[in-house]
């Protein structure tokens, strides 16, 4: 058996995970029956392994590798992280190494808005996913949003630092639950941004009501040494919307995690993606978007830029339900190659069992059009100029549906920076 597929590393970290959960759960806040089946579930089956269909393409052996710990909160220093936030003029929420920090946040006025934590969603299913069980077992904080019926809340912001701790690993599992109630609308703008080892396995659960809409947009800028796996819960009401864009920049081995699904008539979710990738990153996208009524419709553009020795993940799903007629389903990879090292693995699939419906799915991996370079550079353009214009162009489609100025402005930025520090 090769060393990839030994299960001894998993079997260790799974241990020692449960091993911090005896230890620490007298002291953990929630319902402690649910984390000792969150326990129980992971002392027999472990984390997940390559031998998993769903973790084909995604090794967590690097992070089996690593002795994680508690975050000593004494030394967290969050000031230059800080000073990365991008500048938009919204309420936030603020969490430092998975705790909240009330002194850093600005809960919003804004009537019919709940913030506490950490909550155990209805939607969470650690029974299938392992990692929300992980999660389960050692969550300590996390973020209560609800907003009343009929509210226009706008824009939230929520903000997760994770601080360099002299070189220590440490590990945290935040717990959000997002509710919108009948009509509701809000603005939720994630932003992950982190310096030296650690692991972020937040879990989300996401409620829309009828007629209600959240716009839900990810920037995943967190360091270049961090584990960050998360996973995503949505259930859409009828004429509900959920449309959220995930921009993936940082991060040694990252994996982003969405189920969703369309429980009423006329419901719409939108995911899409871009994620951009230097030497040494692993990154997934994961989705499964499941059609249970009729008149639905469902939403998938993901794009990959990789460079150096880099690795990208697409995994899209479509299920479309027997009483879900009339579905109208799309997904779509892209993938931009600029490294002959690079490595992109795409799996989109439909699982159809309604009759009248209009999916449809496709991937592409490629490099550069030479044409293209060529026309730019009788243009009189610089070789690296060049290929800077023709990747922006690329991305340019994926980051078209946000409508958000200061949040699209900041995706721009970081993805300008980005490509500052990482010329192909």
């Amino acid at each position: 058996m090769s060393a990839s597929l030994k299960p001894s590393a998993l079997q260790g970290a799974t241990e020692a995970f449960v091993t911090r959960f005896e230890g620490l759960k007298a002291r953990l806040p929630g319902d402690g029956d649910q984390r000792e089946a969150a326990a129980v579930l992971l002392r027999r089956t472990g984390l997940p392994g390559p031998r998993e269909e769903a973790w084909r393409y995604t090794n967590l052996r690097s992070l089996a590798d690593q002795e994680f710990h508690e975050p000593l909160t004494e030394v967290a220093d969050c000031a230059e992280l800080l000073a990365r936030v991008p500048d938009i003029d919204a309420p936030r929420l603020v969490f430092v190494d998975g705790r909240f920090r009330d002194d850093l946040s600005a809960v919003p006025p804004t009537a019919g808005v709940r913030v506490g934590g950490p909550a155990f969603g209805l939607l969470a299913r650690p029974e299938h996913e392992k990692l929300v069980a992980l999660n389960t077992m050692l969550a300590e904080d996390g973020a209560e949003i609800g907003i009343a019926a009929g509210v226009d809340a706008g824009t939230l912001l929520l903000i997760s630092l994770a601080t360099d701790q002299n070189g220590r690993a440490v590990a945290f599992h935040p717990r959000h639950t997002i509710s919108l109630g009948e009509g509701a609308r809000l603005t939720l703008v994630e932003i992950g941004l982190g310096e030296g080892v650690y692991l972020h396995n937040p879990v989300t659960s996401v409620v829309v009501a009828k007629g209600a809409s959240l716009t839900h947009l990810r920037i995943q800028n967190e360091g270049a040494a961090a584990f960050v796996l998360s996973t995503l819960y949505a259930d859409v009401a009828e004429r509900g919307t959920y449309d959220s864009f995930t921009l993936a920049l940082g991060g040694r081995l990252t994996r982003a995690e969405i189920h969703a699904r369309l429980g009423g008539p006329n419901a719409i979710v939108h995911l899409n993606a871009a994620q951009l990738l230097a030497d040494g990153q692993h990154a997934d996208f994961t989705t499964v978007v499941s059609h249970d009524a009729p008149n639905c419709a469902s939403r998938q553009t993901v794009k990959t830029v990789l460079t150096g020795k880099s690795r990208g993940v697409f995994q899209g799903k479509i299920e479309v339900a027997r009483a879900a007629q009339k579905t109208d389903g799309y997904q779509m990879n892209q993938a931009l190659l600029l490294s002959d090292e690079a490595e992109m693995d795409s799996k989109p699939q439909l699982e159809i069992y309604a009759d009248d419906v209009k999916c449809s799915h496709g991937a592409t991996v490629g490099e550069l059009d030479p044409e293209q370079m060529f026309y730019l550079r009788s243009r009189g353009l610089p070789e690296a100029e060049a290929r800077s214009l023709l990747v922006r162009a690329f991305l340019a489609e994926a980051l078209d549906p946000i409508t958000h100025d200061q949040a699209r402005a900041a995706m721009e930025a970081a993805i300008a920076l980005w490509w500052e520090r990482h010329p192909a």
